[in-house]
């Protein structure tokens, strides 16, 4: 059976430079696709040649105040062969958009749709689009640097917070020591406490 690493490497050997070097951390294998544009073509060729038939997870990572903004997680897995291996792309907040990869795996439909909805990274070719966890309308992407942990008021009545939500020192607030481990589990906190 091959390792991930060895499968990387023939990831790296049919795509050329489009796909970085292979970096091994703490047993874990990952590549970088250079053109975000390829990402399908790419996840398409790990999964019906090198046997990545599973799509774990899709995430997204901001990289507020650099370019490009976006970074783009595929963890992928194989089955057959008990391989894992980790594709990164990044794109840029100008052109914040992906081809979709839910032609190669079912699931990343619902993955893309959220990175959709808390991110606001489009993926061209999605058959469904949309909020999965916002309503239709919320002009804001919650999982965004910038977006304000206090939250932003909103203007729709019995939705959410009608003012800003009190989060003074951040949503939660962990305190060293205490009595017990229930008062300094993470929790919104009143100044008094």
């Amino acid at each position: 059976m091959p390792t991930s690493l060895e499968l990387a490497g023939q990831l790296r050997e049919k795509f050329g430079d489009l796909i970085s070097e292979p970096l091994e951390f703490r047993g874990e294998v990952t590549v970088t696709v250079a053109n975000p544009e390829r990402i399908a073509e790419v996840c398409l060729h790990a999964k019906t040649v090198l046997g990545f038939d599973f799509l774990i997870d899709l995430s997204s990572v901001d990289n507020y105040g650099d370019d490009p903004r976006w970074t783009v997680v595929y963890e992928l897995s194989g089955l057959g062969h008990g391989q894992h291996l980790r594709l990164k792309t990044s794109v840029s907040e100008e052109r914040s958009e992906l081809p979709t990869v839910s032609q190669v795996w079912r699931t990343a439909d619902w993955h893309e749709r959220e990175a959709y909805d808390m991110m606001g990274i489009q993926f061209s070719g999605h058959p469904d689009l949309r909020r999965i966890l916002m309503w239709e309308g919320y002009p804001y992407y919650p999982l965004r640097k910038d977006f304000p942990l206090a939250g932003k008021p909103t203007l729709l009545p019995d939705t959410a917070f009608t003012q800003t939500a009190p989060l003074e020192g951040g949503p939660f607030v962990t305190l060293p020591g205490g009595k017990d481990s229930t008062a300094r589990e993470p929790r919104v906190r009143t100044p008094e406490e």
